[in-house]
């Protein structure tokens, strides 16, 4: 049964895929574009560098994990949501929503300048990979107490 409650429910759940994917797109658009720079003038950077790219990745991936907890949570087609039930679903999903978005980005960013770092020093890729993977510890955050908050009915 479709009710108020069920469409905001729905609406926080689409909202966290899509802003933690717009978060992992804009990181994974400045790591793809450095790296291509870098690997531009080295390609046997390749390894290196590559895992560096993919950090910003997993913000998206966390907002599609926390979509399917949710939307298993809410499929009960024989009980009516409340408004308030909506809301309390919009509500759990927000931390992982909020973080993916931004932590996807600034974990970008991050990311960027330590490919530029392996580009000149290829000694540094392991040691730089500790800077974004510091950022993903928020978005790891974000995606546990979306986990723990997010209502059973």
């Amino acid at each position: 049964m479709f009710t108020d409650g069920y469409a905001i429910a729905m609406a926080g759940i689409a909202l966290c895929v899509l802003l933690c994917g717009v978060g992992s797109a804009i990181g994974l658009y400045k790591t793809g574009s450095a790296a291509a720079g870098v690997l531009g003038e080295n390609p046997k950077k390749f390894g290196k560098v590559m895992v560096l790219v993919l950090l910003p990745a997993t913000q998206g991936i966390y907002g599609f994990i926390v979509a399917i907890i949710a939307s298993s949570a809410i499929n009960n087609p024989e009980v009516a949501m409340t408004m308030a039930q909506g809301w309390s679903v919009f509500g759990a999903v927000a931390p992982m929503m909020l973080s993916g978005l931004i932590t996807g980005i600034f974990q970008g960013k991050s990311a960027v300048n330590c490919i530029y770092a392996v580009g000149k020093q290829d000694s540094l890729g392991g040691k730089l990979i500790i800077y974004p993977a510091m950022i993903e510890f928020y978005a790891i955050l974000g995606l546990l107490i979306s986990i723990m908050v997010i209502p059973a009915f």
